[in-house]
This record gives structure tokens, sequence and C-alpha cells, in this order.
């Protein structure tokens, strides 16, 4: 709390904030971090392995290889998370498991895996991009912008 909400405080309420103060545990911040870099760094390692094999075995380019690889990770997340072993990895690792594209795509399918018994439409459908849809919302607003702004640029750059 700041100085200004302390000074605002009963003696009484101030005791109390500091007794809890002292008795709230600790968070162990480095651990956290450790284990973020540990789940977000094995799954971008699973990627690379998944990109290796399509350059390899299909002979793609590593262009052509990124979307097949980002297919297979988004799959591998939505069974994960049917089976619920992704929720299990998630709460140890933190965020690690939240910033590349397999932790959005297991928020899509919790949300939707927790609102099927409401039907396909309004349940899975509605609940899923209930998420979704401010991501892909703000995606397409920022791509429209940079389209924008690139082809004013080549505009003003080719006259």
């Amino acid at each position: 709390m700041s100085n200004k909400k302390k000074k605002k405080l009963t003696p009484v309420q101030q005791q109390y904030h500091s007794f809890s103060k002292a008795r709230e545990p600790q968070r162990p911040v480095l651990l956290n971090v450790v284990r973020a870099f540990l789940a977000g760094g094995t799954i971008c390692l699973l990627g690379q392995f998944i990109q290796d094999f399509f350059l390899w075995n299909f002979n793609f380019t590593e262009k052509t290889a990124g979307d097949p690889t980002v297919a297979v990770l988004i799959l591998l997340s939505v069974i994960l998370t049917a089976s619920g072993v992704y929720d299990h990895i998630a709460q140890w690792s933190g965020a690690g498991t939240a910033v590349p594209v397999t932790g959005f795509a297991n928020s899509i399918a919790s949300a939707a895996i927790e609102h099927r018994s409401e039907g396909f439409v309004l349940g899975v459908g509605a609940s899923m991009f209930q998420l979704a849809g401010s991501v892909i919302v703000f995606g397409v607003f920022a791509a429209f912008v940079v389209a924008l702004i690139k082809t004013t640029l080549a505009l003003l750059g080719g006259s």
C-alpha cells in the first residue's frame, strides 16, 4: 500500500496490515523464472525438432516448414489440454506455457471443453471465441494498420 493509504487506516488496521504482511509467504521468483524458461524453452525446442522433421523428410524450405510446424504444435496442445496434461504442465511452469502458440491453443481448447455441455453453437463456439475474439480482432486491426502504412510508404516512394 502507498503511504497515503496507510495514513488513512486506523491504528488497528495498520497493525493488522503489518501482521498479515509479515506472515505472507514469500514467492519463489527465481524458481518461477527458471520453470517458465524451461517449459517455454522445451516447447520451442520441440517446435524446432518438428520443423527439422519437415525440413529433412519432406524437403520443405524453412519458410514453408513453419505452417505445418505451428499446426502440429497446436494439435499437440489441444490433445494435451483434452487429456488434462497441459494444465499440470502450466501449473508447474506458470507463464512458460502461456507465451508460445500452444498457450493460446490451450486457452481456446479449455474454454471449448469447459462449455461443451451448453451445446456446440452457444457453448463450444461462443465460449471458445470469447477469449480468441479479442486476439483475432486486434490482430486483424494491426495487420490492416501495417498494410495501410506499407501501402502509403510504397505510394509515396514510388511517385
